[in-house]
């Protein structure tokens, strides 16, 4: 044990204090935020105020202009196709049978494609007005109409997950993303660190350093210190992520006006409202408030676990294919696609369960070691026992922990002889025998 342990300080400390990783380590949270500041930034000053002029013989719009929205509608009879753009338009909407307009149905002309959102909007005015205009023909008040409208904007719809003693009340959506967001972590972490570990093994193994060390430790103490040690050093790195990403966004938020912040993030996506950024406020509250709601302290285990155990459950095969490979680059994609296979398919896996959590796919594949350190994760934040099982999680885990004792005794089996053979091509078969025969 202590000499495992010297392996596992010896990796961390030289691979914590290269320069590669205290720069990757405070350069990409930096760099992550810069991006959303940019978006920010770029998102709050693209969105420019389109001026649409109407000309309309039906009465459908009012004869004040309105400035309500992110796009300012301007009744003008007298502007046209040949004119609208001197007169500081982006746009002109005709009436049915209207000036240029021949047909039954209303009709913009623009000399540019406007942008989403004022599209989006104008459509929802011109909705909204003859929906409105029509109401008002038919002899409704308009004060009526506009109770009406303000009832109808204040319904909303909650879903709950019926339990035997009580109810609890999960938004789809944030599940989604926690759940899709935790399981795409894991799968990237799986691909580097063990990439990593495949590829330290390979530098010992090319620089004769392994034949030095293996004088005075065995092969499995040499692998499980390799791998524990970069495990530390991934941990350790995302621990720092999440803490500086953290930090960053406080400071987004501090440094950045609300009101832009919030323009930002919805965009065009809340145009044709009447107050975009009270509706905005509002779903920001109604996102605070369910995030809140999220049991975290099931889900921040879970994922410390999977990350964990995946990492372990993987590290040693990637261990064993570094053992095994040379310094041609070839034998190495060759020998890696069978270990990369069950990643990729992890993940992929895990876009068809998140839209269903509940199915034979998502149950299998978040028992399977090979896929739920991946799966599992994404299930978790649906709810447990709503969606996940107590025994499901149970056998999932306690299979995750002898999947990864399982690789381990037998990577250790094709370590002991790989990393000390040089000048062979090594294939699959050969490393079956290295690992169940005598």
């Amino acid at each position: 044990m202590r000499k495992t342990w010297l392996i596992i300080k010896r990796e961390y400390i030289s691979r914590v204090r290269n320069k590669t990783f205290i720069l990757s380590t405070f350069l990409t949270p930096l760099f992550f935020a810069g991006m959303i500041a940019l978006v920010i930034f770029i998102s709050s000053n693209a969105q420019k105020k389109e001026r649409i002029a109407i000309v309309d013989n039906t009465g459908a719009f009012p004869n004040t202009p309105d400035t309500s929205g992110e796009t300012v509608f301007i009744p003008d009879a007298l502007a046209d196709t040949a004119n609208f753009d001197r007169k500081g338009y982006s746009a002109i909407l005709y009436s049915p049978y209207t000036g240029d307009n021949a047909g039954g149905n209303w009709k913009m002309y623009s000399h540019k494609p406007l942008n989403p959102g004022a599209s989006r909007e104008i459509s929802g005015k011109l909705r909204s007005d003859i929906a409105h205009d029509l109401m008002v023909k038919n002899g409704l008040d308009t004060r009526l109409i506009d109770s009406i409208r303000n009832l109808a904007d204040k319904i909303e719809m909650e879903t709950a997950v019926l339990k035997k003693e009580n109810a609890r009340e999960p938004d789809a959506g944030i599940a989604f993303g926690i759940g899709y967001g935790a399981g795409f972590i894991i799968y990237i972490t799986l691909m580097i660190y063990g990439s990593m570990v495949m590829r330290g093994v390979m530098e010992e193994k090319t620089n004769r350093v392994a034949e030095i060390m293996i004088s005075s430790v065995k092969p499995f103490q040499l692998m499980m210190g390799k791998i524990l040690g970069i495990g530390a050093v991934g941990l350790t790195q995302f621990l720092l992520w999440a803490i500086l990403l953290f930090g960053f966004s406080m400071a987004l938020s501090v440094f950045i006006p609300a009101g832009l912040m919030e323009q930002a993030v919805t965009g065009p996506a809340m145009a044709g409202t009447t107050n975009t950024f009270s509706g905005t406020t509002i779903g920001l509250a109604k996102a605070q408030k369910e995030l809140a709601e999220v049991n975290w302290l099931l889900i921040i285990p879970g994922f410390i676990f999977y990350f964990l155990f995946g990492y372990l459950f993987y590290a040693a095969i990637f261990a064993a294919v570094g053992s095994a490979v040379n310094d041609d680059s070839h034998d190495m994609q060759s020998l890696m696609f069978p270990v990369t296979a069950p990643i990729i398919l992890a993940i992929i896996i895990m876009i068809t369960v998140i839209s269903n959590p509940e199915g034979p796919l998502a149950l299998w594949g978040s028992i399977i070691p090979l896929f739920s350190p991946v799966v599992m994760m994404a299930r978790i934040p649906f709810g447990v026992p709503e969606v996940v099982s107590w025994q499901q999680l149970a056998a999932s885990m306690l299979l995750l922990v002898g999947g990864f004792l399982f690789t381990t005794w037998l990577s250790a089996r094709i370590y002991r002889t790989g990393i000390l053979l040089y000048g062979k091509k090594i294939t699959w078969k050969e490393m079956w025998k290295w690992a169940f025969g005598r």
